[in-house]
């Protein structure tokens, strides 16, 4: 008869060895990488707890008995703001710019002026209604200055002073109150 070709054993030792032993590596990774990379907590919980920790180091809120105690800080101590009765303080811009030349100069000068109250709204009211008047009068009072009396900070001060008086005089003739308190120049050219 034929020789009978023996049969492979199978070594089962091999197959466990190449076949399941790469599967068990990679289950492995696969189990040592989800234990560090994913977290335990929602997002939600990360973010509350992130919060707690930034409360607690800016202390509005108290730390975890023991936690860090040989170096916590003072609790900040506010004093309390001293209430005091203030009057609302209304403003009002006149619209266009004044221009007008200086006295004994061919020098100009052109400013926007607003002025301010702290009387009711009658003061602005009676300020818009008769803007034209008060117009008038500021140009009369800047042409009465010359070049020098208004240059520098004091010479502004002492022409808003002079404007302030003549809009209350003409206020006070025509409402029979005045009330400006103070004029304020949001634009000063000189030239």
């Amino acid at each position: 008869m034929a020789e009978e070709e023996p049969k492979k054993k199978i070594n089962f030792k091999k197959i466990a060895l190449f076949g399941l032993g790469p599967i068990v590596l990679v289950g492995i990774g696969l189990g040592v990488g989800a234990f560090l990379f994913i977290p335990t907590q929602t997002p939600v919980q990360q973010v509350e707890e992130l919060i707690e920790k930034k409360l607690q180091q800016a202390g509005q809120l108290p730390s975890s008995e023991g936690e860090g105690e040989e170096n916590a800080e003072p609790q900040k101590v506010y004093k309390d703001t001293p209430s005091t009765e203030t009057f609302v303080t209304s403003y009002y811009t006149f619209p266009d710019n004044f221009t007008t030349n200086l006295k004994a100069s061919k020098a100009f000068l052109q400013i926007s002026v607003g002025v301010s109250t702290q009387y009711d709204e009658t003061v602005i009211e009676n300020v818009e209604l008769h803007q034209l008047a008060l117009r008038s009068e500021v140009l009369g009072v800047v042409s009465e200055f010359t070049v020098e009396q208004v240059e520098g900070k004091m010479g502004r001060d002492q022409l808003a002073d002079s404007i302030k008086d003549a809009i209350n005089v003409r206020l006070e003739e025509l409402e029979g109150f005045g009330g400006v308190e103070g004029v304020y120049f949001t634009s000063f050219v000189l030239q």
